[in-house]
């Protein structure tokens, strides 16, 4: 490992550089605030694609008078509005909605990054006094957000521009064969499309000597004790690719393949979320002339249904999650959620009941539909 300045002239590589800076300064930046969670201020409705977020949030968010904090992976890119379920202009209208159509889909966001926003935009809605809800389904956006992530080494330029060029010549799944060889955990949740992600954990193991999983799971719940409520969505499997099956229909009759033939025709195809977001990427594949229209939508609906089940298998394994059928489910969640934040807003006003405009939405109603 290098050791000195002078270890440079004598062959000491920026991978070494890499790690001995990320091992000299590891113990502190695991005691370092930014790297937890997002602490108290904020409660969470998560769950699987199709579970009937978007409706199930706006329906709390009315009656609490609270915000809605975006945690969609795709929902964050501009331009990906039909294929990533974005809620309406008229959803939108009936309770305020943050980080929408952050970055164009070649523009990457990863999780760290996305915490310090949404972090930042809770303690703007606190500072009004009203309550956030985080809703999404995005389990490494949300862990971070909820748990923070492991202090893992800064991003070493060397090492990614060879695992690209690697997977340029050898073919992205080679890398991910890689990466399933080397860390079988971090593959089986990674998709084998996704490139940055596969490229990051090969990194991390690069540079650390351990893989990726392992980090998470020393670091796992480090976090997760000043995180506020969490409510999860689950419906039986069989209904939820039904309602999969008939969303991604209605998504193909409201424009998706224009909007998706848009992006391409300006650029926004080249990698990054295009490429890695499920119905955008086998259209995407059609119009190139690579594959059939109907295999293309039956291979995306099946897709969906795998995301699905991968989201079901990452929540399951987080902690604190309180699970609801969406159908019956508002008011149990309204009552945890209620609670939580009159009883910070007690805390800070030093009063006992203190409700303000968290009431529990007695005098509002809790109607309407979306997708999630």
């Amino acid at each position: 490992m290098c050791v000195s300045r002078a270890d440079k002239s004598s062959g000491c590589s920026a991978v070494d550089r890499a790690r001995k800076r990320f091992e000299s300064d590891k113990i502190e930046r695991m005691e370092t605030a930014a790297e937890r969670g997002v602490g108290p201020g904020a409660a969470f409705v998560v769950g699987p694609t199709g579970a009937g977020k978007t409706a199930f949030a706006i329906a709390l968010a009315e009656r609490l008078g609270a915000e809605i904090v975006n945690a969609d992976s795709r929902q964050v890119y501009r331009g990906m509005d039909i294929g990533a379920a974005k809620p309406s202009a008229a959803e939108r209208a009936r309770a305020p909605h943050h980080l929408f159509d952050l970055r164009d889909p070649i523009e990457p966001l990863d999780a760290a990054e996305f915490a310090r926003i949404a972090r930042r935009t809770v303690a703007e809605i606190a500072a009004r006094g009203r309550p956030a809800l985080v809703v999404g389904g995005s389990g490494l956006y949300l862990r971070a957000l909820r748990g923070g992530l492991f202090p893992g080494p800064p991003a070493a330029p060397e090492v990614r521009r060879r695992i690209l060029a690697d997977a340029g010549a050898e073919g992205a799944q080679a890398i991910y064969r890689r990466l399933a060889a080397i860390d079988p955990a971090a593959a089986a949740r990674i998709d084998a499309n996704d490139a940055v992600r596969i490229v990051r954990a090969l990194e991390v193991y690069e540079l650390t000597g351990r893989p990726l999983s392992e980090w998470h799971r020393e670091h796992r719940f480090a976090g997760y004790a000043d995180c506020g409520p969490c409510v999860g969505l689950a419906l039986e499997r069989g209904e939820l690719y039904r309602r999969l099956d008939r969303r991604f229909d209605a998504m193909i009759a409201a424009g998706l393949i224009d909007e998706a033939r848009g992006l391409i025709a300006a650029g926004m195809d080249r990698g990054g979320a295009f490429a890695a977001t499920i119905g955008y990427r086998e259209i995407g594949a059609w119009l190139r002339g690579g594959s059939e229209r109907a295999e293309a939508l039956a291979l995306a609906k099946r897709e969906t249904r795998r995301l699905a089940k991968r989201q079901m298998t990452w929540f399951r394994r987080e902690p604190g999650i309180v699970w609801l059928d969406p159908a019956h489910g508002i008011e149990q969640a309204l009552k945890l959620f209620t609670d939580y934040f009159n009883a910070g807003r007690a805390r800070h006003d030093g009063t006992s009941g203190a409700s303000g405009g968290t009431d529990g939405g007695r005098d509002r109603t809790a109607a309407g539909n979306g997708r999630a």
